[in-house]
């Protein structure tokens, strides 16, 4: 008997912690998170963290597990997200967790296996490399690890700094670290999606309702907590708010941006999840969403288990 894992992604404001939260309780499983921002505690508001009410009514995994002055990496992401998936499939209870987020490389390194290298980040050598400049840096590259420089462009700084960091910390070039392993289980990747124009209402709308709920006040004790240079508060939303806390623009302006940027940052996503052929995509605009996945779900549940007993109502 394979119990499978089941996967919901799609651009952010889409509803997919909603669809996870209705079928997880259908199924009495879990929910493992697969948002970058989600893992730190006290971001909750901006990052549509779901409330601790709903938290409540099914165990959500992978949510507030770090402080905002910490860095989880990838690869230590993926381990635990793995060490909580085993766990779940191989329990007695034998359901199917579901992995919910839109970061993609979270949920890549999941159901592909991604084979990453465990270094953590090297401040003061990142700071050395910075400063000579991306165009030595990349050059750097081309003569350690071609390979890697060949799949990376030239101004790409995040990746080339990455893949001279891990270099110089194992002495073995990224590219030879780096591969897939896939996991044995079934998997089923549900995708959500609508046409622009409505997502860009439900982003107003979600937008709006942050707002409602004390975005500004999360925001405002987060920059006197742990200072205004804190990371984190250059993220989506909280970058916006943070400029109009210090005086540089008025809220509605900041609403503005976020509207923007929350609908730049979900076609980046819709790029990123529209070039893996798995995902199964659904309406997220549909009046029977959560049923016709349903349906879906309860199918590729039997098909994986052989019927093997599973309680589906």
């Amino acid at each position: 008997m394979a119990i499978p894992l089941i996967v919901i992604c799609g651009a952010t404001a889409t509803g997919k912690s909603s669809l996870a939260l209705n079928l997880a309780q259908r199924l009495n499983s879990i929910v493992i998170s697969a948002d970058s921002r989600q893992v730190y505690r006290e971001f909750d508001i901006g990052t549509a963290k779901p409330t601790r009410e709903e938290q409540q009514l099914i165990p959500h995994y992978l949510i507030d597990v770090c402080n905002p002055t910490e860095t989880l990496t990838l690869a230590e992401y993926q381990e635990q997200a793995q060490s909580i998936i085993q766990e779940s499939i191989t329990s007695l209870s034998s359901l199917p967790p579901f992995l919910v987020g839109g970061t993609g490389l979270y949920i890549k390194s999941i159901v592909k296996g991604l084979k990453i290298p465990r270094v953590s980040p090297q401040p003061k050598l990142r700071e050395n490399l910075q400063s000579l400049g991306q165009k030595q840096c990349y050059g750097f590259l081309q003569q350690i690890d071609p390979i890697a420089a060949q799949k990376i462009h030239p101004n790409d700084k995040v990746r080339t700094l990455r893949a001279l960091e891990v270099f110089y910390v194992t002495g073995k070039p990224i590219s030879e670290q780096q591969g897939e392993n896939p996991p044995t289980y079934p998997i089923l990747q549900i995708g959500l999606d609508c046409g622009a124009e409505a997502l860009e209402k439900r982003i107003e709308r979600r937008t709006e309702q942050m707002i409602a709920m004390g975005f500004v006040d999360e925001v405002e004790k987060l920059g006197q907590k742990y200072g205004w240079n804190l990371p984190l508060l250059e993220t989506l939303g909280y970058a916006e708010i943070k400029q109009y806390l210090i005086g540089k623009i008025s809220l509605p302006e900041a609403k503005d941006l976020i509207i923007l940027h929350t609908r730049q940052f979900a076609k980046r996503q819709r790029t990123w999840f529209r070039a893996y052929p798995d995902i199964e995509w659904f309406d997220a605009n549909h009046s029977e969403i959560a049923e016709i996945v349903w349906q879906r779900v309860k199918e590729f549940i039997d098909a994986s288990t052989n019927h093997s007993g599973i309680a589906l109502t």
